[in-house]
């Protein structure tokens, strides 16, 4: 069900796409307030709804902002969630504090996904998955991206879950969740910086048409309101060079067992040290993956609305 005026702010133009069955692909802007060096970062959040433009969908730039949770954002409030050094980075459990303190933050996967879902907005494009850690069978530590997609009918276009996290750990979970995964054009599971983890999925799917159709088989069922996850891999020639993520990922999780980097504080510190020991690739082969991302999902909201 649509969230009411009172719970979320739409744009006029995010609002009047809905009413009128048009394409619309929610994104995240945690990439904008914490993901990116500014200004470039507002730069890439331009560029990710021009690209959705191109693709013939009306572009949600989620956040929250003064205690609103907002879906649309004009280039005021883009420039405010690229600019403002106050803003948090807000998951689904932080949704509540954030609106009932008047904070502001950036939304990651899982609070993204929930508005975007509120404000009746099927298809959402982001980067990477959080998911399972590397050492939790002793610290339990588990994004809370997977139970939310778990309860959540939205379609997500990622290019898996963050290569630094435990792979085989995540997709086992994301069975036991009920999340229906789909490799675009690949039998085998992205790496976020890799166009492959090496790991398998059980459905590939080869056009958007394709996933609009699992999109409708979903609703037609009417089980649990899960996701479906479409897994697009970076292209090969834009990927980090394979070599190089392993060697510095294993320094990268030496580092952070010797300066006691543990919980939250973990996948930031890991991000971090992959993207300035490999002189900035990283980071590029994360953009060219959420470039990607944001084409096919805006192809995916185009063939959904048509058969809408």
């Amino acid at each position: 069900m649509s969230a009411s005026v009172s719970e979320l702010r739409l744009s006029g133009e995010v609002r009047d796409a809905l009413a009128g069955r048009a394409p619309v692909v929610a994104l995240e802007s945690t990439i904008i307030s914490h993901g990116l060096p500014r200004p470039r970062n507002l730069a890439v959040a331009e560029e990710l709804e021009r690209l959705v433009r191109a693709g013939g969908a009306v572009p949600a730039t989620i956040a929250v902002i003064d205690g609103v949770a907002r879906v649309g954002l004009d280039a005021a409030a883009l420039e405010r969630v690229a600019t403002d050094e106050g803003m948090r980075k807000l998951g689904y459990r932080d949704l509540p504090a954030a609106l009932g303190t008047g904070a502001g933050g950036g939304t990651t996967v899982s609070a993204t996904a929930f508005l975007a879902a509120r404000a009746g907005i099927r298809v959402f494009a982001t980067g990477g998955l959080g998911g399972v850690h590397r050492d939790w069978t002793s610290s339990w530590d588990e994004s809370a991206d997977l139970d939310l997609l778990s309860r959540t009918r939205i379609t997500v276009v990622c290019s898996g879950v963050k290569s630094i996290l435990d792979v085989p750990a995540t997709l086992q979970r994301l069975e036991t969740l009920n999340v229906t995964v789909a490799g675009y054009r690949t039998t085998t599971f992205p790496g976020f910086y890799l166009h492959s983890s090496g790991e398998p999925v059980d459905w590939a799917v080869h056009s958007p048409r394709q996933v609009a159709a699992i999109m409708r088989g979903q609703d037609a069922l009417g089980g649990p309101e899960s996701a479906l996850v479409v897994a697009n891999p970076v292209p090969e020639d834009e990927q980090l060079d394979p070599a190089m993520h392993d060697r510095v990922l294993a320094a990268a999780l030496v580092a952070a067992e010797s300066a006691q980097v543990t919980g939250q504080a973990s996948t930031p510190f890991l991000l971090d040290y992959l993207v300035r020991h490999t002189g900035g690739a990283a980071l590029e082969a994360n953009l060219a993956a959420v470039r990607g991302n944001v084409r096919l999902a805006a192809e995916i909201a185009a063939c959904w609305a048509a058969a809408s």
